[in-house]
């Protein structure tokens, strides 16, 4: 997650910058994104679900992910490829406006996974 988060900041700065958006450069970020979310769920096995009520946890070994993302592990799938479907429409944008369009989908997609399947704080 924090490969795909470092290409999402360098898009980001880009987006944001006001200056003109090198598409190339840009879409090589968008598609590594994309390629990461295809992975991205497969780094979930049911096997790797450690969560248990009252189980002291162990900082170097504890996941980000809250037992929702093993429950509901079909709508993750699901949002993962429908993100990484984004993130690749933004790859192959020609044009800054489709890109920047691309690329508000793509935020919109991953903040409404992080938001069911992400822990916060404890």
């Amino acid at each position: 997650m924090d490969s795909i988060d470092s290409h999402m900041d360098a898009i980001d700065w880009m987006v944001n910058s006001g200056k003109a958006i090198d598409l190339h450069e840009a879409g090589e970020h968008a598609d590594t994104i994309s390629i990461m979310l295809m992975a991205f769920p497969h780094l979930f096995p049911s096997s790797s679900n450690q969560w248990r009520p009252n189980a002291k946890r162990d900082p170097a070994r504890d996941t980000f992910a809250l037992p929702a993302l093993w429950a509901h592990y079909a709508d993750f799938y699901r949002q993962a490829a429908a993100a990484s479907q984004v993130a690749f429409k933004a790859s192959r944008a020609k044009r800054e406006v489709d890109f920047k369009a691309h690329v508000a989908a793509l935020r919109s997609a991953c903040d409404s996974c992080h938001a069911a399947y992400l822990k916060t704080g404890e």
